[in-house]
């Protein structure tokens, strides 16, 4: 009788950044954690050493603190996508419709509601046992503003959606939000108070930092390939390997590197750019907030209050790209935007340039649910957070460690009625429809 044939997956490409993240830049330089060295053993292996892999270790780690557990990042913990995320923690959806809100509506809303404060749970356990300082997890809210009539409508519809969740929420007209932002730019703004704004590359290796004993923390160590070997797993690094029963697949949309999710997952990377540090008097209003677009695909901004001044961060374009790597070339055109939008916002700083720029890759899914599951015995993924990196990848993490674990929890119990993923459209219509797609949600959120 013959063995059944094994399974290997290799992965095909490697992560790569563009640009320096300013979240990065503005820390003391990392040392980074050891390398993979030689064979080893561990009871769970998770790839990915950002939002989604941190959290299903600490999950894990409260769980069962007997498990040995081997995270591995391909390079330096804070310095890939998680540390070039905006450090937006969001616990609301994006979109509340106020029209037709039936049951169904009511529970998908309440649903995400819930996935996103449970994200938010862990993250504030971790920061308060940290005793970190606000200038790394600062539960301050955030502002949606808009800069048209069209956002001012669509904030009054998305405030009225919160009434009927019983959502706290603060509406702002022009000359109160300007009182905040210090410019007069915006026509309107909507304050929710439940979001956390964290400095997300000092956020992440706090995280990183915070795990004990039997979790280890291997940097610079890239998974390369992935073989079932009898009941369990081998999963090879560049200088060493790994012998384990289980496996989660926290790499986001490098999951499709090694062969998952293969057609399902849309490689699409958004970019940020940050000033450097100026005289805070330069810009009258607070020194620190956050404001997210009142319509998709607009502009993000940031001020940071600093020992050496004030930044601000301007979060704006997208693009798609199958080979889950963006050139310079895009970057720079992404940072022409950036200083028109920049420009337009804050006339009152014609001084103060731009320092760093950067991008970050985000995995979408056509019908935006996760890439999440056991993809095969002792192999779970928690991958594909369609643009809320931050909340969403954090919840998968977890969600994904009970699932491991056999836990019977909320979000395993919300995440098995997620449907699969969606199949996309051959290539070469997937790339023209995802470019053409971007492009007209870029143009309908217009100067917003």
């Amino acid at each position: 009788m013959s063995s059944p044939s094994k399974k290997v997956f290799v992965a095909s490409r490697l992560p790569k950044n563009t640009g320096v993240s300013g979240w990065v830049a503005m820390l003391a330089a990392r040392q980074a954690g050891p390398r993979l060295e030689g064979h080893i053993t561990a009871d769970v292996v998770v790839i990915g050493g950002g939002f989604a892999g941190l959290s299903a270790a600490r999950r894990i780690m409260e769980l069962d603190p007997t498990l040995d557990v081997a995270v591995l990042e391909a390079g330096v913990i804070g310095e890939a996508a998680a540390g070039r995320n905006s450090g937006f923690i969001i616990d609301l959806p994006h979109e509340v419709s106020s029209e037709d809100y039936g049951g169904d509506s009511t529970i998908k809303s309440r649903e995400a509601i819930e996935i996103s404060r449970t994200a938010i749970a862990l993250a504030s356990t971790v920061a308060q046992e940290q005793g970190w300082g606000r200038e790394v997890f600062d539960p301050c809210g955030r502002y949606s503003v808009a800069i048209s009539d069209e956002g001012d409508r669509h904030l009054v519809d998305y405030a009225k959606g919160l009434v009927k969740l019983g959502e706290k929420h603060q509406l702002l007209n022009g000359h109160e939000i300007a009182d905040v932002t210090g410019t007069s730019t915006y026509t309107s703004a909507l304050f929710t108070p439940g979001t956390i704004m964290v400095q997300p590359a000092a956020y992440i290796r706090g995280v990183a930092d915070s795990l004990r004993d039997p979790v280890r923390v291997y940097e610079n160590t890239p998974a390369v390939q992935l073989e079932n070997v009898g009941r369990g797993w081998l999963v090879t690094t560049p200088q060493g390997s790994i012998s384990t029963g289980r496996i989660i697949l926290a790499n986001n949309g490098h999951a499709e590197s090694f062969g998952f999710f293969r057609s399902q997952l849309l490689h699409v990377f958004t970019f940020a750019s940050m000033t450097r540090a100026f005289e805070p008097s330069l810009l009258p209003g607070q020194r620190k907030w956050a404001a997210t677009p009142a319509l998709p695909m607009g502009t993000t901004v940031r001020r940071i209050q600093g020992q050496a001044g004030d930044r601000i961060l301007i979060r704006s374009r997208y693009t798609y790209h199958h080979n889950i790597e963006a050139s310079e070339k895009t970057l720079r055109r992404a940072g022409v935007k950036h200083d028109q939008k920049y420009h337009a916002r804050f006339p009152q700083l014609p001084d103060v340039p731009m320092e760093y720029r950067w991008g970050g890759a985000m995995a979408l899914t056509w019908n935006s649910v996760p890439a999440f599951g056991e993809l095969e015995p002792g192999l779970f993924a928690a991958c594909g957070c369609n643009g809320v990196g931050a909340t969403k990848a954090t919840a998968n993490g977890i969600a994904a460690a009970d699932l491991m674990l056999g836990i019977k929890s909320r979000l395993t119990e919300i995440f098995a009625r997620f449907d699969a993923p969606k199949s996309l459209p051959r290539q070469p219509f997937r790339t023209i429809g995802a470019k053409a797609n971007l492009a007209f949600r870029e143009w309908r959120a217009g100067g917003e």
